[in-house]
This record gives C-alpha cells, sequence and structure tokens, in this order.
C-alpha cells in the first residue's frame, strides 16, 4: 500500500494553472469532493474535531453550494482548490482552501491566493481556520491577514477568523508578508 508520504518522496509533478471549476461537470464535482474529504480529514486531525462541515458533505450540497470555485491539478487529478463568495458590501469571503495531503508543501495553497487577488480584487478579504491549524493561519498571516476574533464551534475547539485589507496605495495589492 502507498502513502501519502511515499507519494510525496517521488519527484514533483507538473502543476496546471489554476483555472474555474464547473461543479454542473459530474467528473469535476466528485474530484473536488473527493479532494476537500481529504484535505479535511488533515484538518480535522490538527484542530482535533471530525465535524467540519465540508467533511461530510455530500455530492449533492456540495453541487447547491452557492461558492465560486478555482482549482488547480496535477497529473493525477485536482490537487488543491479555493472556493469564494462576494458579500453585498463587496467583501471577498474564502469559504474553502484545500490542498490534498499529496500535494502539500508545493504552493498550490499560494497559486490559488494569488490568482483569486488577481481574479477577484477586493479592498477586504475574510477567511476563517481552526485555530490549532498552525500551517493554515501561518500562511494567512504571511498573506496580510490578520486575526479578529476566535469562535467556539465545539467544547475545546475555535475557529480563528481573519482579515485583510487591501493596501490603499496606487495599485491597490494586497500586503503580502514573503
Amino acid at each position: 500500500m502507498t502513502s501519502y508520504s511515499d507519494i510525496s518522496a517521488t519527484p514533483r509533478r507538473q502543476l496546471g494553472e489554476p483555472h474555474r471549476l464547473d461543479l454542473a461537470d459530474s467528473a469535476t464535482l466528485r474530484q473536488l469532493w473527493e479532494l476537500q474529504r481529504a484535505a479535511y480529514a488533515v484538518e480535522a486531525e490538527l484542530i482535533g474535531f471530525d465535524g467540519i462541515p465540508p467533511l461530510h458533505e455530500t455530492l449533492q450540497e456540495l453541487r447547491g453550494c452557492t461558492e465560486s470555485f478555482l482549482g488547480v491539478s496535477d497529473e493525477i487529478s485536482l490537487a488543491g482548490a479555493v472556493s469564494w463568495t462576494r458579500l453585498h458590501d463587496g467583501t471577498l469571503d474564502i469559504c474553502r482552501l484545500v490542498v490534498h495531503p499529496r500535494a502539500h508543501r508545493r504552493g498550490i495553497a499560494t497559486a490559488l491566493l494569488n490568482s483569486l487577488d488577481v481574479m477577484e480584487p477586493a479592498d477586504v478579504t475574510l477567511v476563517s481556520t481552526g485555530t490549532a491549524n498552525q500551517p493554515a493561519l501561518a500562511l494567512y498571516q504571511r498573506r496580510g491577514f490578520t486575526p479578529t476574533s476566535k469562535r467556539q464551534i465545539a467544547p475545546g475547539v475555535t475557529v480563528t477568523l481573519l482579515e485583510r485589507k487591501t493596501d490603499p496605495s496606487p495599485g491597490g495589492l494586497p500586503i503580502h508578508k514573503s
């Protein structure tokens, strides 16, 4: 049996460019569903809580969500995805950012967030993650997100809410701390 660590020890697979995902396509929907189940299983272990809603979402629930999606594929299948909604005031709300365990530490989350910044510029961007998910918190903070609050979602389990405001200088790009 091959483990994810065995796969990650092999030469890196070529990644495609971030592209919009069409959840009306059943093959795309299935790949996204499998990707998020694998990714959220890792987060569930990190935060000690398996009640993360997308971890238990059905294919029909995923298809019916109102989020927009970008994805990145490798030679196997969909390796990462980000989803978002636009709030009534123009704020961009990042709903999901998932990377398959076989593809961790390859810059996929960063590539997806970079593409999202270009495709969907916003004065304010929101995101949340499990407080115990240190890799995700570090990624968001490097990208200029600041923790604004914490919310308890189960006994002993909190989610950190983060916000990023666009640099008001000409060009208005988000502030990244590389």
